[in-house]
Parts: structure tokens; C-alpha cells; sequence
């Protein structure tokens, strides 16, 4: 199927299709926007240098697509030098704007991990400090069966009691301590990761560094596909107005030679007077003017022009550049 048979068929997208593909687009830039302001963010504390990293990345990630359009300018034009350079400058711009992106993103997945490592740490200290009191318990057991061996039952055995007695209550209250702590409930990003690391066998930091560079390409890859869907139906667009005006223009132009009356075809002189006038002239008895044949033969000014246009077709007349007739054998 050619183009043009291929284009006769489709017809721009209408305002739905270009708000969604515009909304998309505009979304996915101001995400990779965001991602890599969080990573030239905190390059430097210096609220300046905050203001000049922040409008480095914002210049590279709005540079990054209009370049990637530009490419995509330059390839439909078949202009293969400045397609190369365009996508040479889009993959630089990529590879920071990917690198920005590992390092938002990853600064958030850190977040989570911290906060879940955090809840564990408080879980561990309440688990530590109950084992230590039942390690107690068992040392004062131990040395009350001693104490029992020793027939010393009324001078030790009681107090190691009442130790263990208070001892056990202390374990009670870590305990209602410990359960009474909100349970942190594991996000999703946290569970994937987890469910990533059990199944491939990997550990969870290997797992979160190829789980965000795989979002950071897929982002970047996503807006560079809606810029290029944009690229493509401007366009398009473009082709089919300039179609549509010279298929406008050849319907108008046939319309008006439609309606154009048809030219009648000028009468020929009779052949007498073309050898009246033609005997007048060639014997020099009048000059070559329509004028003074007319008047000296008693023809319309009509009639004589259509004559002297007979002669003239001829060539037994001429015409010089001051539109004055004479007869082809003279200068004037």
C-alpha cells in the first residue's frame, strides 16, 4: 500500500487522543524531572548551588526530549548528519538523566528500607533485653538448685525467688511493651523487592540497584515514546492539511474552467476582400493602415482587422515592435 493510499485512510487524532498522549508526556517529563532534582539537590548544601544544580537538571531533562523530537525532525527529513549528531546529544543527555533518576529513585527505595530496618532494630532491642532477663532467671535458678544441694534452703533460695519473681514481671512488661509497638506494614515496593530476592536468589540491596535502574530506562524510554508519538502526528497532521488544500485548490480551478463559457472562434474573411485589400496594399496605392483601408474601401474597422490578422498568419504582412504593420518585403 503506498503513503498515499496508507494517509487517504487515517485522519488526525481528534482532541481525546492528543489530550491523553499530551497528559502522558507531561507527566513522564515532570516524573524524570523530579528524580533527577533529587539527585542534584543534594549534590551541595549551599542554597545557590541548590538553585544551579536544580536549573542544570531541569535545562538537561526539557533539552533531553526536545532533542529526541529534533531527532525524530531529522530522520522523517532523511537528513542522516543531523539525525546522527541529535541522537548522539539525546544519548549524553540520557545516560545523566537515567543516572538522576537511579538516584532519586533510589534514595526513596532507601527510605523504605531504612524505615522497615528501623521497626526491626526496636523489635531486636525488646527481644534482646527479655532474652537477657531469662538468661538471668536461669543463672538464679541454677544457683537455687545449688543452694537446695547445700541444705541453705531459708539463706538463698527465697531470695533468688523473689528475684526471679520481679524478674519474670519485668519480662511481662517488655513483652506488653514490645506487642503494644504499631506494626509496620511492609509497602509493596518493599515486598517486591523481597519476593525478587527469594525467587532469583539474590540479596536485597543486588535487587534494589537492578530494580531501579530498570525504572529509571523504563521511564525514560516511556517519554521518549510519547514525544516521538507527538513528533509523528504534527507531522502527519501537517502532510494531510497540505493534501487537503491542494485537493481543495484542483476541485476550485476545475469548478471555474467548468464554468467559463467557451471562446467563439473568429469568423475568417471572405476571400474577396482579403484579395481586395491584399492587391491594395502589395501595388502601394494605400499604406498598412486599418485606418485608411477602411475608409478608402468603405470596410469596417472590424473586418480589416480580421484581414490584416489573415495576412499576418500568411506572412504576407509583418508586424514591428511598435505594433505597426507592413508588408513582409519592407523594414516598416
Amino acid at each position: 500500500m503506498t503513503t498515499q493510499d496508507s494517509s487517504a485512510l487515517r485522519y488526525p487524532k481528534g482532541w481525546f487522543a492528543l489530550t491523553t498522549v499530551y497528559s502522558f508526556t507531561g507527566l513522564a517529563i515532570l516524573a524524570s524531572i523530579i528524580f533527577s532534582l533529587l539527585l542534584f539537590l543534594s549534590i551541595d548544601d549551599n542554597p545557590l548551588m541548590k538553585w544551579l544544580f536544580g536549573g542544570l537538571a531541569i535545562i538537561f531533562e526539557l533539552g533531553k526530549f526536545y532533542v529526541w523530537y529534533e531527532y525524530g525532525e531529522c530522520k522523517a527529513r532523511r537528513d542522516l548528519g543531523g539525525a546522527f549528531w541529535s541522537l548522539l546529544f539525546y544519548s549524553v543527555l540520557a545516560a545523566i538523566s537515567i543516572g538522576g533518576s537511579i538516584g532519586g529513585i533510589n534514595s526513596a527505595t532507601n527510605t523504605i528500607l531504612s524505615q522497615q530496618a528501623h521497626h526491626e532494630r526496636e523489635l531486636a532491642r525488646f527481644d534482646e533485653q527479655i532474652a537477657s532477663i531469662e538468661r538471668q532467671i536461669q543463672l538464679n535458678e541454677e544457683a537455687a538448685r545449688k543452694y537446695i544441694e547445700m541444705a541453705r534452703i531459708s539463706s538463698g533460695v527465697s531470695g533468688l525467688q523473689q528475684a526471679n519473681t520481679k524478674l519474670r514481671l519485668q519480662q511481662d512488661e517488655l513483652r506488653q511493651e514490645r506487642d503494644a509497638k504499631p506494626v509496620n506494614e511492609q509497602s509493596s515496593m518493599l515486598g517486591l523487592m523481597s519476593s525478587l530476592a527469594d525467587g532469583v536468589g539474590m540479596s536485597l540491596s543486588q535487587v534494589q540497584f537492578l530494580l531501579v535502574c530498570f525504572l529509571s530506562v523504563l521511564l525514560d524510554v516511556f517519554g521518549a515514546f510519547f514525544v516521538s508519538l507527538i513528533g509523528e502526528e504534527n507531522r502527519f497532521r501537517r502532510m494531510w492539511l497540505w493534501q487537503q488544500a491542494r485537493e481543495q485548490a484542483a476541485a476550485w480551478q476545475a469548478e471555474s474552467a467548468a464554468t467559463v463559457p467557451p471562446v467563439a472562434s473568429r469568423p475568417e474573411p471572405e476571400p474577396a476582400v482579403v484579395a481586395q485589400v491584399r492587391s491594395v496594399l502589395e501595388s502601394g496605392e494605400l499604406k498598412c493602415s486599418k485606418r485608411s483601408v477602411a475608409l478608402a474601401l468603405s470596410l469596417s474597422l472590424e473586418e480589416v482587422d480580421r484581414v490584416f490578422q489573415h495576412l499576418l498568419a500568411q506572412g504576407v504582412l509583418g508586424q514591428g515592435s511598435n505594433r505597426h504593420y507592413h508588408l513582409s518585403g519592407q523594414a516598416g
